[in-house]
Formats: structure tokens, sequence, C-alpha cells
């Protein structure tokens, strides 16, 4: 059914200008149409702020400043804002035109990309995002939605309609502004918006992206915030075995929950991008992804939503049956209303135990099992990023007893707050029982060793005993160090660097040698000679027609004088002999025209005059005769008398 049909403002003629064609889409704040600018008789994209949004004057107000903002923000991947106006109960701004899809379109429709198909879209948007984030704008609702991707390839970010400057904290009235699966940490608890909430969110989009879902899902929006507060997102190569660690640590950086530690703004993001991007061979770029990850799902999630602001404070998730019900299905962002006082009345004269007792009894449990249950059990309450001593404290709360207390590293956890429990938050547990916690002893940190003169796989297999990843290899002549063993290390020996860190290698080619020059020898007295100088020698399959002789060395790669390693090799291609050309017949020919033929026809051309020839101009004879072969590039003699 063409839903546009129904809308009042398909049809109409905004402002006098703007010809409203089509309904595109419809988010949170407002709806976007495909309309015509009739003085310039442009195709454009007219979003207009929903009417009850435009009834608040202040939020106006700042809906035609931040465009303008935006307006003055010219980059090949942002969707240009053309112009903003009002028309009675419409507000609305008239932007750049897109003929395409979103990228929620392509994931809806193919689930996971390949790894090359994700950083090529990811790319432009983070360069849109650094030219904002450079301006002194925050986007703040970075999501799939918000991706165009043109027919024609392009890829451009849109709805800066939430944009604000950098420095400002969002405070609208105990609201944040955003889309509950992308909103970062900071957003959801304390309403600040610098440029590392659009980091987070990207972070979030290249994980969807690598895997077809998104790290954290739930029942309700509550449930997302509370594992964007509490949950670190999870390694993409957990869902998709066998990817790149570069692209898991890509996820890692931009999604850690501590904002100081995510790349400060995009251009930051895309360096480290680009920089896994090099490290990456076409094998993983390309890697096949496993299409049963796509994903059909409901989107009433990823529409920009305003949040009151108590419901993005953390809280723990519920502890009992009522709280657990109203969790999983309430589906808008506020406390259901109070029950009416005639009804919260009756309930009070019955007592919650009488319903309760009478539910058993229907259900057939019987009543003394079940209060000899309710008196043994509780559930484990949520301790995620607890100091040891808050932890102690709610277990005591719970009626729990602290068991086995260790320690672990953790690059996203804070020193001293609780990593995990067992069992963990909200699973039933017997009273009086105990949990066990694990405590973040922080990053872990390892020295780079010395890896100075050993050979490369050693060298690999020492930095993976210590924890760190051999990094990229690169090679150096050297006249002291063997061939293929280390030179040195980046960062150097002794650094102290985070566990798992890459450690590029600098690799000796040995002493340098200079290549001698075999062309035109016999092929046994150049193999002869490139193997005393300690060079392999390779014989090309085909040979090649030369100057020189069949069988001698035509050409040779690296060239004469170059320099190589000790045990590189020598490529010889050999000679099949000159190739023989006809020689044009040029008796009678005045000299000019003579030459002008031999030359053409690939021959060298020299003139015998004599004593008799000096004044003359007509050839009266030649040293290889007209129709007879001779090899291409040799010298030809006329004779001019």
């Amino acid at each position: 059914m063409d839903t546009t049909l129904q809308d009042p403002l398909v049809g109409q003629v905004l402002d006098g200008r703007y010809r409203v064609d089509a309904r595109i889409a419809v988010g949170g704040m407002a709806t976007v149409y495909r309309a015509v600018d009739t003085r310039l008789d442009r195709v454009l994209a007219l979003k207009v702020m929903h009417p009850s949004l435009a009834a608040d004057g202040s939020f106006v107000e700042r809906f035609i400043r931040e465009a303008k903002s935006v307006a003055r923000l010219a980059h090949p991947n942002v969707v240009q804002v053309f112009d903003q106006g009002t028309d009675g109960a419409y507000v609305y701004l008239a932007m750049e035109y897109i003929a395409g899809c979103t990228l929620r379109d392509v994931l809806r429709e193919r689930g996971a990309l390949q790894p090359r198909a994700a950083l090529d879209i990811l790319e432009p948007v983070l360069a849109a995002l650094g030219a904002a984030h450079r301006a002194g704008f925050v986007h703040r609702d970075m999501k799939p939605e918000n991706v165009l991707i043109g027919d024609d390839g392009r890829v451009k970010v849109a709805d800066f309609g939430l944009v604000r400057a950098v420095d400002t904290v969002t405070n609208t009235t105990g609201t944040v502004l955003g889309t509950v699966s992308y909103l970062a940490p900071e957003q959801i608890e304390h309403g600040t918006a610098d440029p590392r909430v659009d980091v987070y969110a990207c972070g979030i989009l290249l994980y969807e992206m690598l895997t077809g879902e998104k790290p954290h899902d739930g029942d309700s929006p509550a449930t997302v915030l509370y594992k964007h507060l509490h949950e670190d997102v999870p390694p993409p190569s957990a869902a998709v075995p066998g990817m790149a660690y570069e692209l898991d640590e890509l996820v890692a950086a931009a999604t850690a929950r501590s904002p100081e530690v995510r790349p400060y703004d995009a251009v930051a993001l895309l360096a480290r991008v680009r920089e896994a991007r090099g490290r990456l061979g076409d094998e993983q770029l390309d890697a096949v992804p496993p299409q049963a990850l796509a994903s059909d799902h409901d989107n009433a999630d990823d529409r920009t939503s305003v949040i009151p602001r108590a419901l993005t404070m953390p809280r723990p998730l519920p502890v009992n049956e009522d709280e657990q019900e109203s969790v999983h299905h309430t589906s808008r962002l506020q406390s259901p209303p109070p029950l009416p006082p005639r009804r919260r009345t009756a309930m009070g004269r019955r007592g919650p135990m009488a319903v309760v007792v009478a539910v058993l009894l229907v259900l057939g449990v019987g009543t003394g099992i079940w209060y000899i249950n309710s008196g043994q059990f509780t559930k484990v309450p949520p301790l995620l990023a607890k100091t040891e001593d808050e932890a102690r404290d709610r277990l005591a709360d719970a009626g729990l007893d602290v068991g086995e207390v260790t320690q672990a590293y953790s690059d996203t956890v804070k020193r001293g707050t609780v990593i995990s429990t067992d069992p963990k938050a909200g699973a039933r547990i017997r009273g009086n029982d105990s949990v066990s916690l694990v405590i973040s002893k922080g990053p872990q940190t390892v020295r780079v060793p010395d890896l100075d003169g050993y050979a490369l796989d050693k060298a690999r297999s020492l930095l993976k005993d210590e924890g760190l990843e051999p990094g990229m290899v690169t090679r150096e002549f050297s006249e002291d160090v063997p061939r293929g063993s280390v030179l040195s290390t980046e960062p150097g020996k002794g650094t102290k660097v985070r566990a798992g860190s890459a450690v590029a290698l600098t690799v000796s080619k040995g002493s340098p040698v200079d290549v001698p020059d075999v062309t035109g020898d016999d092929l046994a007295d150049a193999r002869a000679e490139l193997q005393e100088a300690g060079l392999k020698v390779k014989v090309a399959a085909q040979r090649v027609n030369s100057e020189h002789d069949a069988g001698q060395v035509a050409r040779q790669t690296p060239g004469a004088g170059g320099q190589v390693a000790e045990g590189d090799t020598v490529t010889l291609t050999l000679s099949k002999g000159p190739e023989m050309v006809e020689v044009p017949d040029v008796v009678g020919d005045d000299v000019d025209k003579a030459k002008e033929k031999l030359q053409r026809a690939g021959f060298e051309v020299d003139e015998d005059r004599g004593l008799l020839g000096l004044f003359g101009d007509t050839v009266k004879g030649q040293s290889v005769e007209g129709g007879e072969t001779a090899p291409k590039g040799s010298t030809i003699t006329i004779k001019i008398r």
C-alpha cells in the first residue's frame, strides 16, 4: 500500500517553491520527502520537522541555528544543506538528494559485508565526520540510516540535524538526544557529546557491517542502554571466526567505554583505519562473510529518540519478576502510568501474598514448597565496574558471601573494579552461597624484548611468548648482522607497551653485492660469474631477439651495477640472435630517400662516397643487396657516385 497517498504534504508546494512529490522516510524527529525546487528545476530532499516538535520554539530555534552552521560545512561526503525555511506549521530543510539507498538497506539485504566493503564505506564516513569535528561540530546520531550510498557509489553522511558544537553539553530538560543502539556511555550517563561519541558510534557501525548484527541487543531500550554502560563491545571475530585481528583492534579502540581510551576524533580514527587496512592482505579484506548473520530485524530502536534522563542513568538489571516483566515488555522509554486509585486500593486490601497463593493453587504448586524455595534463593546483583569494596557490600546486602577473588588484566575496565562474576549477574543462587569476583589489574603492559641478532622466525616466536604480535617486516643491508637476522624493532627493545600490540621488525639482508654485467656472455660463463659473486641464477623460459648471438645473455634482472643481497636471484634472458630483416633496394635513389628507406626498415646507414662521389647524390651500390636479409639494427653501407 502506498502510504504517501495518505500524507497531506504530498502534492503540496511549500513556501511557494518546493513541490513535494513523494515521501522517502520517516524518522523520530522529521519526515523526508523527494521534492522539486520549482525555481531552479532540480530534485532535492526536503526534511520536514514533525509538527509536535515544530511547536517547541526553543527546539526550532536551535534547529535553524545548527542548520545554518552545517550549511557552511562543505565536504564531498556530507549531504549539503541548500535552504531552510518555515511555511505555517511546517519547518523544513532543503537538502541534496542522493539517488540510492542507505547502509541500513544494504545490511538488511546482505547481512555482514566483506571487510574491504566495510572499510570502503567507513572511510568516507570518517572523512565527513572528521571535517565536521575539525570545524567544531559533533554529529551525535551516527547510524546506518544516516549513511547514504548513491547509485554512483558515493558515500555521504546525512542528518546533521542533531549536530552540536564540540564544547557544549546536551541538557534538553533532562533528556538525551540520539539513537539507543549507537549511544556512547558518556552520552547516556552524563549527556556529554564531544567528537568521541561519533567515534563510538562508528565503532558500532563497523561491528555491524562486519558481523551483520548489533553488538548490544535487548528486549527493551533500557536493556540496551545498560549494556552500553556496563558491557564491552565483543570482538567481531567472536561472531565471525577467522576475522583479522586488526579489525578486532579497530572496533575495540573505537568502542572503548572510557572516552579517554578512544581516538580523539574521526580524523584520528580514520588514520587508524587506513593503517589497519595497510596491514591486511587481499585474502583478509575479501573474506566472504557468513550471510546467515543477515538480519531482518525490527528497526524500532534505530530511530532517533528523546530519552528521559532517568532511564539513561546507570541502574541494575531487574531483580524481581515484576520488574523483569516491565523491562521486557514496555516498549516506550518511560515509566508505565500508576494504577488507578480504586484498583490500587483493592489490591492493597487483598494483599500481594493472597494473589500469589491463588495463582499457585491454580497452577497446582504446593504453597509449602513455594515458601521453602522462596526463602532459600536470591539473584546475583550486578557488580560490573564496581570496586571490590562496593561489590562486597552489595553481596552482603543480598545475603551472599564473597568467594574466590582473582585478578586479570583488562584494556577497558578500570583498575580495581569488577570485570566479571561467577555466577553472573541475575543468576538464581541459594541464599548465603558465595559469588567469585574477578578484579581488573588495568591494561597489561609488557616490555619489548631484545631481539637483535635473532632469526626472524625465532624473533616472532619470542614476541608471541611475551604477549605481543609480530608486525610489519622491513629489510635492510648490514655488513655486521647475518642475512635473515633482526637488526632492530619498533618500538625499541625495553619499551613498555600494551599487551597484544604489534612490534615492527627490521631484518638484515646481509652485505650488499654488486651485480656484475653478464650481457653478451655465454650462459655457462654468465652463470659461473654470478655464482662466484654469491648470487643465484634463474633462466627465463622465453628467449628474445637481440644484437647478441643466439644462446648469449640478452638481458639480466636486476641490471648490472645494482646492489642485491647475497643469495638473491638474478634472472637471465637468453638471445635468439638478431632479428633478420629484408634489405630494401635503394640503388638509383637519391641519398636522402635511400637513407629514409633503410632506416625505416630498421638499419643504420653509412655512406661511402670515395673521391668521385664527393659531389654526387645518387646511390650506385649497397653493401647488402636489395631483397637479401640482414640483422635488424646492423649497418648498411651505400656507395654514392
